[in-house]
């Protein structure tokens, strides 16, 4: 179905689909072994004991890299739509393509880093791919509303500016809560020691993950009405 979708716009479905089948079937996987409560483990709780840990750490390396493809497409589709309208400088659109490549890297280490193994590591990626990944979806959601009514419309605006305001708000109680844990474990149960600190921060983490998926869930409609195109030219002495 992928193929079907005309211009780009297999690139964020793909990215959505893949990423939403990481999360979820790290999740299964980690549940059924007995390794995480199924009450809201963190996302990273999922990934960290064989033999989920092998899927998640190379679903989210792929998740990385089509969410790197996916911002460069999108940041060739502004620079090419900013030809006309000029409702952007580029250096901007520049830099908010550097910030969403930071948050891939940081999806990088958190995938290859697991949190028992290198747990000091594994936060740092995780903290600069949630406070990357917020970053760029509300500069993505601020270039939008510059470039309507001509490429965007109100309506997927006020979508795209909701779900970064959402994701930005349930970003800080999730580092704040983060940062009262005492320990590092997977194996939660409610009652004891820090466990409403990462039951809180967990759904904090889930919320801020699939806000980025439906975020990148609307620049399929902008994919469609563009394609790329590789020319090669050969030069004869």
């Amino acid at each position: 179905m992928l193929c079907c979708l005309p211009g780009v716009a297999c690139a964020p479905a793909l990215l959505v689909s893949w990423s939403s089948a990481a999360f979820i079937i790290s999740y299964v996987m980690a549940v059924l072994a007995g390794h995480v409560e199924p009450l809201v483990p963190y996302i990273s709780d999922t990934g960290t004991k064989p033999p989920e840990s092998g899927v998640f750490g190379f679903m989210i390396n792929i998740s990385a890299l089509l969410a790197a493809i996916t911002m460069y497409i999108r940041y060739l589709l502004i620079e090419k739509q900013n030809e006309s309208s000029h409702f952007v400088r580029s250096s901007c659109n520049m830099f908010t393509l550097c910030v969403g490549l930071m948050g891939c890297t940081g999806m990088g280490i958190v995938a290859t880093f697991q949190e028992l193994a290198v747990p000091s590591v594994h936060d740092i990626g995780a903290l600069v791919a949630f406070g990357s990944g917020v970053v760029y979806i509300t500069l993505q959601s601020i270039i939008s509303y510059k470039s309507c009514p001509r490429w965007n419309t109100y309506f997927v605006c006020h979508i795209r500016m909701t779900i970064s305001v959402i994701s930005c708000i349930a970003f800080i109680p999730m580092i704040v809560f983060a940062s009262k844990i005492s320990m590092t474990k997977i194996d939660w149960t409610p009652g004891e020691k820090d466990y409403t600190y990462h039951f809180m921060s967990a759904i904090c983490e889930w919320t801020v993950a699939f806000g980025f998926i439906f975020f990148f869930l609307t620049f399929i409609r902008d994919f469609q009405r563009f394609s790329l195109r590789i020319s090669t030219e050969i030069h004869e002495d």
